[in-house]
């Protein structure tokens, strides 16, 4: 875990006030607006929300990954003090897959159907350094026993399909830290597996970046999951964050309605016979949002000021949230929720 004292380093990623719209026919999708985060050295962040609120933009933006009619509008993406936003496409290639990495939420998105293993692998390799075929080889094999593939050596000949679920997501994170990255972005890499397998690749992935100092931006919308991985929690909602802090302070005393609500809503923090607590309403269209603060129209403590846009407010250290009526009592509201 970083200490607090890790801030004193240069972050591995610094965003501030990022904007990616697209625009379209129907009008113009905010679908993310005015993001600042940043993750340190050997760091896991989680970055949390429903579907649409904003988080794989943020981590294809950061990639320079977005397609028109999509667009970054305005903000800075710095990577180790070397800015994104105006880097060329050159620059952003030699960067992908070798210094900053992803792991998509669908392995097969990584990987090619009608290529082994080991061509896939060495490729990702010798793309980026000048290194023998021989010396590639290794590195894939090393790679995958560090994720906790068993018999290395006869998996790199398998095609995907051969594989399971599981053991295909494991090569992907194998694939994402083969050239040691200083960065890595994880897009709900986990969500199609089962709870045990989801628990062996957490736990590998936490091992990998503290033993390697790689920092990763762990996207999920479950934050059961980010809260026995990640050191901090960032909660997105509607395309801006709306709460962040160290991962015990945000699970255990969260001050945004919003991220109340998605910790009350976990099966878990339910009493037996009662119904599954929820969040009113739908996530707002990201074209039309409401007026003022985007969670007012569901928000059961909102007042007359949330007609108006509320700022991100330090509350502590390394506390901020994004609420003009804030949770007067965190603990309380989740031992509501306490079985």
């Amino acid at each position: 875990m970083t200490g607090p004292d890790q801030r004193a380093k240069e972050p591995t990623l610094a965003v501030d006030g990022l904007a990616t719209h697209f625009f379209t026919k129907a009008g113009v999708v905010k679908a993310v607006d005015g993001v600042s985060l940043h993750v340190d050295p050997g760091e896991i962040l989680g970055l949390v929300g429903e579907s649409g609120s904003g988080k794989s933009i943020t981590g294809f933006s950061i990639l320079g990954l977005i397609d028109p009619p999509g667009r970054i509008v305005e903000g800075s993406i710095r990577y180790k003090g070397r800015e994104l936003t105006t880097a060329s496409d050159e620059e952003l290639r030699s960067l992908r897959g070798d210094r900053i990495a992803m792991i998509f939420q669908d392995p097969m998105m990584t990987l090619n159907p009608v290529l082994r293993i080991d061509t896939q692998m060495i490729e990702t390799v010798r793309v980026h350094h000048r290194v023998s075929k021989a010396e590639a080889l290794e590195r894939a094999r090393a790679a995958l026993a560090e994720v906790g593939i068993p018999s290395p050596e006869s998996r790199l000949k398998n095609y995907p399909h051969e594989l399971s679920g599981g053991m295909r997501q494991r090569v992907a994170i194998a694939i994402a830290f083969i050239n040691k990255p200083d960065l890595i972005i994880a897009d709900e890499p986990t969500t199609a597996l089962d709870v045990t397998i989801q628990a062996q690749i957490l736990a590998e992935a936490q091992a990998l970046c503290a033993r390697t100092g790689t920092a990763m931006i762990w996207i999920t919308h479950d934050l059961a999951v980010v809260s026995s991985l990640a050191d901090r929690i960032a909660v997105m909602y509607a395309g801006r964050i709306v709460e962040t802090g160290r991962t015990a302070d945000v699970v255990n005393a969260p001050r945004h309605p919003y991220t109340r609500g998605l910790i009350n809503s976990v099966p878990s923090h339910n009493v037996r016979g009662r119904r599954l607590a929820q969040i009113p309403g739908m996530t707002p269209s990201l074209i039309n949002l409401p007026k003022g603060c985007a969670f007012r129209t569901r928000c059961p403590q909102a007042i007359d000021a949330c007609l108006e846009p509320p700022p991100i407010s330090a509350i502590g250290p390394g506390r901020e949230v994004r609420c003009f009526n804030p949770v007067r009592d965190p603990q309380s509201a989740t031992a509501e929720a306490a079985p």
